[in-house]
């Protein structure tokens, strides 16, 4: 692990370097100016600190990315090297709290509950995500719980366009040439190697109905809580505490997860205690 006598800025930076080039395939001086507002030259000389000291042949330049990549003998020092690290990465990068986590501190008094990390392969999200950039088509074998895999397990071909947090577990938004439809596939079910495919016609992300379509939903305390109870409700989930109730405008592809994250009873279940069915989706009158 990395030398705690670095100091804190540095050891940010070189954490940014790790997570990017890992997850990403593609690290450039732009990432570190974007992320920290230094100059050019401040991260170019940072890379080459790192180069130097910490990256043993982990990382080298590659002409055509025109970035650096990395090798067969990266091993990330200042990083543990799980999706989540990057995904916090591209959910929290403008937010001071983010930062914080970001670096992973201890604070006394303080715990946070990490759910289990999923494995997710960093080639095959490389490749996800470099397919999204330049608009090209992925080769991959997915697990699908819907279908059973036949004799020959053949490839999966997908257009991917997003990658998805719902706060548990990574999603690719993509269009799926099996099925003819965008579809929501969970990262952790791909099996590499993935392999980009550049001989498609493009599928821009413009269209995706689903995506593009923005859908509007109240929710509310259950009503058959107390009035007391709803309060507290709509207090702990940020409601407006005059009509208890919170607006969500959400692209449509998205809603179900919001949905999960909020632990929203939707649908709601008749059979179950009201008590464990505290958030729901206003109805329409």
């Amino acid at each position: 692990m990395h030398n705690t006598d670095i100091k804190l800025d540095l050891q940010l930076r070189f954490r940014l370097i790790e997570i990017i080039a890992q997850w990403e395939g593609r690290l450039t001086t732009n990432h570190l100016c974007q992320a920290f507002g230094i100059g050019r030259q401040q991260a170019s000389k940072d890379i080459n600190h790192y180069l130097k000291a910490f990256a043993r042949g982990g990382l080298e330049y590659d002409r055509s990315l025109k970035g650096y990549k990395p090798t067969d003998q990266f091993r990330p020092q200042f990083c543990q090297g799980h999706a989540h690290e990057y995904l916090q990465l591209l959910d929290r990068h403008d937010d001071l709290g983010g930062v914080l986590s970001f670096l992973s501190l201890k604070l006394g008094g303080t715990e946070v509950l990490d759910v289990p990390s999923r494995h997710v392969d960093p080639q095959v999200v490389r490749t996800l995500v470099q397919a999204a950039r330049e608009g090209l088509a992925v080769e991959v074998h997915y697990d699908s719980l819907s279908s059973v895999a036949p004799a020959d397990d053949p490839t999966r071909l997908i257009h991917p366009h997003t990658l998805v947090f719902n706060g548990v577990r990574w999603h690719v938004r993509a269009w799926c040439e099996k099925n003819q439809a965008f579809r929501d596939f969970v990262i952790s079910r791909f099996r590499g190697p993935a392999s980009l495919d550049d001989s498609r016609p493009r599928i821009r992300k413009a269209d995706d109905r689903e995506w593009q379509q923005s859908v509007t939903c109240t929710l509310i305390p259950n009503p058959r809580l107390s009035q007391r109870q709803k309060e507290v409700i709509a207090r702990d989930n940020g409601m407006d505490l005059d009509t208890l109730s919170l607006p969500l405008t959400v692209p449509k592809a998205l809603l179900p997860y919001y949905l999960k994250r909020m632990d929203v009873a939707h649908p709601y279940n008749p059979l179950l205690e009201d008590f464990y069915q505290q958030v729901v989706v206003k109805t329409q009158a």
